[in-house]
């Protein structure tokens, strides 16, 4: 093909796509015009790309497409009251409905971390296995209760938020596949019951709760959160209901992601209590008291402002405006 005969025959074409796209409002006949052009210029990158893939003049067409496609289904920006909606309904609705499953993974885990604890206090070999006795002794003096005051308290926090963040993201992003989230909850549930047999096993039970209760009430919470959305959007495609599977997915999907988001925050919260309020001065009744009243304040989000979101119809879901088109299915 004679590139440069092709683009004299059509660049006028292009440069009226161009000259559509680039403005913010268009006429009836101006906006037929534009989705006209845009299937003439979508052929024209087609033909570019099989005989003469010149990098620069598809790149020059991709763009232009693209831009006339955005003018064509214009976009909805995002506002504060977009955020004010998703942390008042969507988030907390998304929570509540998928309540039976969290609750569910939290008191499996739990009950695994304290079964762990108590096995591991009856076989003290286990520690001695995997640590020696100087090391023991140092964790138990000394290390566990440094760990929290080790970095700076903003820095800390900073770090405790991208590592919980980073578990909770794991979690979902496993999630379709399933197994795999069992086993990231499984390791961070062990790891916990066996830190806490070796304080216990060494009368240091009252440190090791004194120092977890505060931040980890809410911080667990939230993994548990995170691997229950993980385990449901697996359920999703190996039991769909009366959806396909691939509907049922995009559907699970959704939400998961924006719980993820939400998590984001309440994982902040908790970050920031394990930073400031768990190596602080204070005393252990009152770090603790602040963990459970953070524990608290988020199971009345769920039950009461989640619950009430629920009822009025909110489901978790982005609108149905956002979502992709899906096929009918019998009830």
């Amino acid at each position: 093909m004679d590139l440069d005969a092709y683009i004299a025959t059509h660049v006028g074409q292009w440069r009226r796509l161009e000259e559509l796209a680039g403005r913010r409002r268009l006429t009836g006949a101006e906006s037929d015009e534009l989705l006209d052009l845009y299937q003439r210029v979508s052929t024209h990158l087609s033909v570019v790309r099989s005989a003469s893939p010149d990098p620069s003049l598809v790149s020059y067409l991709s763009s232009v497409l693209a831009r006339a496609r955005h003018t064509a289904t214009g976009s909805r920006a995002t506002t504060w009251r977009d955020l004010g909606d998703f942390f008042t309904q969507t988030f907390p609705a998304a929570l509540y409905r998928t309540r039976r499953w969290w609750l569910a993974t939290s008191v499996g885990s739990v009950v695994l971390a304290f079964v762990v604890g108590a096995w591991a206090v009856r076989h003290p070999e286990v520690f001695t296995q995997q640590m020696t006795q100087r090391e023991i002794d140092a964790y138990v003096g000394t290390d566990f209760a440094n760990y929290y005051s080790e970095f700076p308290h903003h820095e800390f926090a900073t770090l405790v938020w991208l590592n919980n963040a980073w578990v909770a993201a794991q979690c979902i992003a496993l999630g379709v596949l399933g197994l795999p989230v069992l086993w990231v909850l499984a390791q961070n549930v062990v790891a916990v019951g066996i830190a806490g047999g070796l304080m216990v096993s060494y009368d240091r039970g009252a440190l090791f709760f004194g120092l977890i209760l505060p931040h980890g009430l809410l911080e667990l919470t939230a993994v548990f959160v995170a691997a229950a959305v993980g385990l449901r959007l697996f359920w999703s495609w190996i039991e769909p209901g009366p959806r396909s599977r691939l509907d049922s997915l995009a559907a699970e999907g959704r939400t998961a992601a924006g719980i993820a988001l939400g998590l984001v925050v309440v994982l902040f919260v908790s970050g920031g209590i394990e930073g400031f309020v768990t190596p602080s001065g204070l005393p252990t009744w009152a770090r603790i008291l602040i963990g459970v009243v953070a524990e608290t304040l988020f199971f009345a989000y769920v039950f009461v402002v989640g619950r009430r979101a629920a009822r009025a119809g909110v489901t978790g879901d982005v609108a149905e405006s956002d979502q992709s088109a899906s096929a009918p299915v019998a009830a």
